[in-house]
């Protein structure tokens, strides 16, 4: 699941890695087409639901999220995150439920299980959702991984990356 990590250690920084997607025709996609649209700021939406999100993880930046590295975040500090983060415009960014992050896993690509025309770099790991109370423990919140689309729980004090989402327009 998630990482266990030190509560002195609140962020961590990794360098991003690009590797080369896996995508397969044959493999039926968790979405139909056309999913998103590039609004050109760095941010994308979610036709279907007119939700926006910011195309890069948390810690990248730049043409094709190539900028900086994705980083690793504890849930506490992803909250703060999101209520802190002005971007395009906006500051009304906040973490996604275990529902809308769930959204972005597209089953037809691996490594990652996301569209990375749309959301470059991403990591082939674990996000922070939202929602809370995983197994009816408090002390636990929701993730998803784009390293097979799984939706599970971790402690609040492990690690997770971020990608952050508002409502639209």
């Amino acid at each position: 699941m998630f990482k266990p990590i030190p509560w002195a250690l609140v962020l961590l920084c990794v360098a991003g890695t690009a590797t080369a997607q896996n995508c397969r025709d044959e493999i039926a996609a968790g979405i139909g087409a056309p999913h998103f649209q590039d609004n050109g700021n760095g941010t994308i939406t979610h036709l279907a639901s007119g939700l926006v999100w910011k195309q890069c993880a948390e810690g990248l930046s730049g043409a094709g999220c190539g900028e900086g590295g994705a980083a690793l975040y504890t849930y506490p500090t992803a909250l703060r995150l999101a209520a802190d983060e002005e971007f395009a415009g906006s500051g009304l960014w906040r973490l996604p439920t275990k529902e809308e992050l769930a959204t972005l896993v597209n089953r037809n690509c691996q490594d990652p299980v996301i569209d990375n025309r749309y959301f470059p770099n991403t990591p082939s790991d674990w996000f922070w959702s939202s929602s809370t109370g995983a197994g009816g423990v408090p002390y636990y919140a929701w993730g998803v991984s784009f390293s097979d689309g799984a939706v599970g729980r971790d402690a609040r004090s492990g690690i997770g990356y971020v990608r952050l989402v508002r409502y639209g327009p």
